[in-house]
């Protein structure tokens, strides 16, 4: 398990920010946590798979798309604030996040 610092928080959270941001047209400050994502950005499921290969990028993660499928099943994120708490324990967790 990866150790999720206060820093790295900030910065994979920067991150999904400016990514919907830019995905979806939309200027950074129309964005919250509360912001749903198919609702609000006319945004659908590839936008968090777009994402997920940029954290894996990002970070070295090892974690496939058909575990995330899984987890995202029993743990919907349908907001900015859930695909960041996702994130970090995608982040944390890799391919482990479906024992969860």
């Amino acid at each position: 398990m990866r150790n999720l610092t206060t820093e790295t928080k900030e910065e994979i959270r920067k991150l999904i920010y400016d990514f919907f941001a830019e995905e979806c047209e939309v200027e950074l400050d129309e964005l919250n946590d509360e912001t749903n994502i198919s609702d609000d950005l006319d945004g659908d499921s590839l936008l968090f798979v777009e994402l997920v290969e940029l954290l894996k990028k990002k970070y070295d993660l090892n974690i496939q798309l058909q575990t995330i499928g899984k987890y995202l099943l029993k743990s919907p994120a349908e907001t900015i604030g859930e695909v960041a708490a996702t994130s970090y324990m995608i982040y944390e967790h890799e391919n482990d996040i479906i024992n969860l």
